[in-house]
């Protein structure tokens, strides 16, 4: 069995290393086949998975808007990667630079800051680059001041204790300026991402309303900013008219064709000329790829992706390999010349699974299987007990899509024990009523302890008497 490491690199390797940048979609489910697949080898010594990635967990990105709303704990939206990974060698660090010629990666682990000797090298046989994907943003003046992310476990429960705290702010202030501010609420990007967050976030601010004496759901205003003339594009024209016709029935200000121009001073400022004071402004506009594929020397496309091959490996570079966000696979299903998948969570999973595959059988001098896979369809959610989905051409609205949106990523959610968590939480929200604690603390967790010993919070400690 191989060990684990929290920031220690794996020294030389008997066997055959295969190292995996990456510990999202492809990265975990690259590894957990190759795992199956070389059991014995890996026992033997024969063999060597290494896993690099920059958190000790995998999340399950379409289960963030329910896990910001209360409807699912967040500790059951991440898989720790080290359960489901044993034969796996995993050191959290991230990859700084990849020579595929002399097929070394450069990490910094979680000692690298500490210990002061700098970057390590770990030397690989086989390289599978699944990084992922960050944020897109564009430079909107003040948004890097007062914008939230929607991307990660850490930034959905933030946002949902920031948004339970306006509430507060809103009921305790006498100022009506401040109060119209921390009860306006904008996202930008109408997308999967946005819509999803907003809607849920929706749902469980007009349910937690009632517990405000002063604070009436309508007096909460949710506006939705979209720069094209859709929203859930995935979803079909049809079902995101319909998403539309939802949302601004719930009193959700949806606005297409339009842009975020400037959020200086708190204040959004949008391309048709409306002024929104607000506290709130969430940033879902898209994803680029990691910022390590630029620094492989391997070829990229026009958007930054590695050039790949249907068999999943990358385009020129022996024992390279890629899938998921970070690499541009031709889609051999699609009529159209040049045509790419989708950089998707449908399409990782299942090129995650060919790519170990052909690993296997790159190493045993076997012929590689090409990458095919026709594109399903897309479910989403518009907040409890709503939704759309299009699904192997068929179109559903309303309560049965919003079932058939549980119902498929509770049976992608990986392993059993997270699977049986997020159905009983499931249950037990059916049968309780909302959470609607804010505990906001937690993103400064010695602010108490500082204030008690003297200081002041987040001060150099000069203060102390």
């Amino acid at each position: 069995m191989a060990s684990d490491s929290g920031g220690t690199p794996p020294g030389p390797s008997s066997g055959a290393r295969i190292l995996v940048v990456g510990g999202g979609y492809v990265g975990m489910y690259t590894a957990l086949r190759l795992q199956r697949k070389l059991k014995q080898r890996l026992r033997s010594g024969e063999a060597e998975i290494v896993v690099v990635t920059p958190d000790p967990y995998m999340t399950y990105q379409p289960f963030l808007p329910e896990a910001a709303a209360g409807s699912i704990s967040p500790r059951h939206v991440v898989v720790p990667l080290r359960r489901v990974l044993p034969d796996c060698t995993i050191v959290i660090g991230e990859a700084r630079r990849i020579d595929p010629v002399k097929r070394v990666a450069t990490v910094t682990t979680l000692a690298t800051g500490e210990d002061g000797t700098g970057a390590v090298e770990i030397p690989y046989d086989e390289i599978v680059i699944a990084p992922g994907s960050v944020s897109r943003t564009l430079p909107v003046p003040g948004l890097a001041d007062h914008g939230f992310g929607f991307k990660t476990i850490e930034e959905a429960i933030g946002l949902r204790n920031h948004v339970i705290e306006q509430m507060d702010i809103a009921s305790a202030t006498r100022d009506p300026a401040i109060r119209d501010a921390a009860l306006t609420f904008v996202f930008v990007g109408g997308g999967y991402a946005g819509v999803e967050a907003l809607a849920e976030l929706e749902d469980m601010a007009r349910y937690t309303a009632r517990y405000y004496h002063n604070i009436k759901a309508e007096d909460l205003k949710w506006i939705l900013v979209e720069a094209t003339g859709r929203i859930l594009p995935e979803v079909g024209e049809s079902m995101g008219k319909y998403a539309v016709r939802e949302l601004r029935g719930r009193n959700i200000d949806v606005r297409l064709d339009t842009r975020l121009e400037s959020c200086e001073d708190r204040v959004a400022v949008l391309s048709d000329g409306s002024r929104f004071p607000t506290r709130t402004l969430v940033w879902t506009a898209g994803v680029k790829p990691a910022p390590l594929l630029a620094a492989t020397g391997l070829p990229l496309n026009e958007r930054g992706r590695l050039v790949c091959t249907a068999q999943l490996t990358v385009e020129g570079a022996e024992h390279a390999w890629a899938a998921g966000d970070a690499a541009a696979v031709p889609d051999l299903t699609s009529d159209e010349p040049g045509r790419e998948t989708a950089p998707n969570a449908q399409h990782a999973v299942r090129q995650a699974k060919v790519l170990a595959e052909n690993i296997v059988a790159s190493m045993n001098g076997e012929p590689l299987t090409e990458y095919r896979h026709s594109y399903a369809g897309s479910v989403a959610s518009l907040g409890l007990h709503k939704g759309v989905a299009h699904v192997y051409g068929r179109r559903l609205k309303g309560y049965p899509a919003w079932l058939m949106h549980r119902v498929y990523h509770l049976s992608r959610v990986p392993t059993f024990n997270r699977k049986a968590r997020v159905l009983a939480e499931w249950t037990l929200a059916g049968l309780f009523k909302r959470e609607i604690v804010s505990l906001g603390s937690l993103e400064h967790p010695r602010a108490e302890f500082e204030l008690a010993a003297g200081r002041r919070p987040g001060g150099d400690g000069d203060d102390c008497q």
